[in-house]
């Protein structure tokens, strides 16, 4: 099969979501004029080491990027499969200034670097400014690129001086509403380091 976006794809659901996975799963946080914000994005990935910056992408004009348009900060939760139910619920329409913390039961802390909440059980948490937001093309999309000012690790997941996965399980967006957990890790040395 093959077919141009533009002109369809005439399947009952886009297979452009299933095509890029497992996508990892940005927890945005964010402070606006009108309270706090948390929301899931699969849209989400690291971007560069030296600075740390990281970037999200939302089909919509949503309220993390209103508010980290108006705040400069955002702040990035790793989500776990005990977070699993809390991180769907978080993704609810809901109306501007109910603080979705509150509405899906999840514990709120500050971060250290900026003025922004974040998840407190979170196994890791990126607190960023905003570098840029940039209009991409269609309607209402858009992509946020933050450098990383602070990083939360929860203790458990500190292991013989790595940040080790397999103390929780992450969560990954596949397609159309499927996820996925990372429950194997597999090591491979490049080429170069044989």
């Amino acid at each position: 099969m093959f077919y141009r976006p533009a002109e369809g794809h005439g399947l009952p659901h886009n297979p452009f979501n299933a095509i890029v996975t497992p996508r990892p799963i940005g927890w945005i946080s964010t402070r606006g004029p009108l309270g706090d914000n948390l929301a899931p994005y699969s849209f989400f990935n690291a971007a560069a080491y030296t600075p740390p910056q990281v970037t999200f992408a939302s089909t919509g004009a949503k309220d993390s990027v209103g508010n980290a348009r108006a705040s400069g900060v955002f702040a990035v939760n790793v989500v776990e499969e005990a977070m699993f139910a809390a991180m769907s619920e978080t993704s609810a329409e809901l109306p501007q200034g109910v603080d979705e913390f509150a509405h899906a039961g999840v514990a709120k802390a500050e971060c250290a670097s900026i003025d922004c909440p974040r998840v407190a059980d979170a196994p890791a948490t990126l607190e960023c400014r905003v570098i840029d937001i940039i209009t991409l093309r269609g309607q209402d999309n858009f992509l946020v690129i933050g450098e990383v000012t602070g990083i939360h690790l929860r203790d458990d997941c500190v292991r013989d001086g790595r940040f080790d996965v397999t103390a929780f399980t992450p969560v990954a967006r596949l397609g159309y509403r499927d996820y996925t957990f990372v429950r194997e890790v597999v090591a491979l040395k490049r080429p170069d380091e044989r």
